[in-house]
């Protein structure tokens, strides 16, 4: 078995897994982005990092590099990943074993999203370093992508010159092309109660727990239909086990490809929600969010082509599906770009179980180099 310790097969490796023993969960990402300016800075780059971490609660700014066109010719592209990782629950020792690697500590691995960062670099690298032909190359790297993409929604588009980007953020076998990702919205719902003894009063009190639970019962939940699911993630309440709970709160979600039961879905809840408060004589507060937009691409759309014959020249036949989660891509075609999510070999991510093959790695830097050849061949 190799480790992080040992000497790796290659800079891409190497770079991945001392990526992937940094950690960064949300609004903590500045160790991470640090190394990658220090490697931008390395291969003679330019770039800068934006305020956004002061606006949305991050260590980090959103990073942004420009390569120029080396012919004038082509179409442009973007490449974006985050730097952020879910939380995570123990320590972070990335291994290599049997051609894959893991974490040794019993938490996630962060390939979601460190194998997109180390791949753009290194195909980066190889870029210059070969005098690779291109179109125009622009690196984005955002922070708290995974409470709600909230980098790239502040990163300002307009400092992009292309119109067509990528980013490699979906957990599948490489060649899958994600055609369309759900409108997502969050429900933050607090129920009041009343406060009393539970052993001398308890008629006196108004069970805040008792109402959610109810509303919660009586939520549709999970996968509803082909397009959508709902969720209730996380919830809180009361003050001791011998007090009536004056308060209850929680979190969920609905998310669907059909804008349209989204809305109707976010309506039933809260109905079953007030309902059930009335029964149990408390009050409710709602708080409803958009949490990102979703968006749908046709096989015919040149994005979408683009993509498909770059797979074709890395040695993938292209496979198309639509994907339940956000993405950075989701801000960026809301705001008027193409932006493509493509699957990258990661597996069980957000598990203890994630994992990536090395040689997923290194194909998807020999995807990088087919875009970047593909769109430079565009007219």
């Amino acid at each position: 078995m190799e480790t992080a310790q040992q000497p790796l097969s290659s800079p891409l490796l190497d770079l991945f897994l001392e990526l992937c023993a940094i950690p960064s969960p949300p609004g903590e990402e500045r160790a991470v982005a640090d190394r990658v300016e220090s490697y931008l800075s390395d291969l003679g780059l330019d770039w800068d990092e934006d305020d956004a971490g002061s606006k949305i609660g991050s260590t980090s700014g959103n990073l942004y590099c420009r390569i120029s066109s080396s012919n004038g010719a082509g179409t442009p592209i973007f490449l974006c990943a985050h730097t952020d990782t879910v939380p995570l629950d123990g320590p972070l020792e990335p291994v290599v074993e049997d051609g894959v690697v893991r974490n040794a500590g019993g938490t996630i691995l962060g390939s979601d999203n460190k194998a997109a960062v180390a791949v753009m670099l290194e195909a980066t690298r190889l870029i210059l370093r070969e005098g690779r032909p291109h179109a125009g190359i622009e690196l984005v790297f955002t922070p708290r992508e995974e409470v709600g993409l909230e980098g790239a929604g502040a990163f300002d588009q307009t400092r992009l010159a292309a119109r067509t980007g990528f980013v490699y953020d979906q957990g599948a076998p490489i060649g899958e092309i994600v055609l369309g990702s759900p409108h997502g919205r969050t429900l933050d719902l607090r129920f009041h109660g009343r406060a009393a003894h539970a052993g001398m009063a308890p008629e006196d009190g108004r069970s805040a727990i008792a109402a959610a639970s109810r509303a919660i019962a009586d939520f549709r939940l999970g996968r509803l239909d082909a397009e959508t699911s709902a969720n209730v993630g996380v919830i809180a309440g009361g003050t001791g086990r011998n007090v009536v709970p004056e308060w209850c709160s929680f979190q969920a979600e609905v998310r669907s490809h059909d804008e349209r039961k989204v809305t109707e879905l976010v309506r039933e809840m809260l109905e079953t929600a007030a309902f059930a408060a009335s029964l149990g004589e408390c009050e409710l507060e709602s708080d409803v969010k958009p949490s990102f937009p979703g968006y749908r691409f046709r096989q015919s759309d040149p994005i979408v082509a683009l993509a498909a014959t770059a797979l074709r020249e890395a040695g993938f036949e292209p496979t198309y599906a639509l994907s339940g989660g956000g993405a950075d891509a989701n801000v960026f075609n809301a705001r008027g770009l193409a932006c493509l999510n493509l699957a990258n070999g990661m597996a069980e991510i957000h598990t203890p179980d994630e994992h990536i093959a090395v040689a997923d790695l290194d194909a998807m830097v020999g995807v990088t180099l087919a875009l970047v050849d593909a769109a430079g061949a565009t007219r």
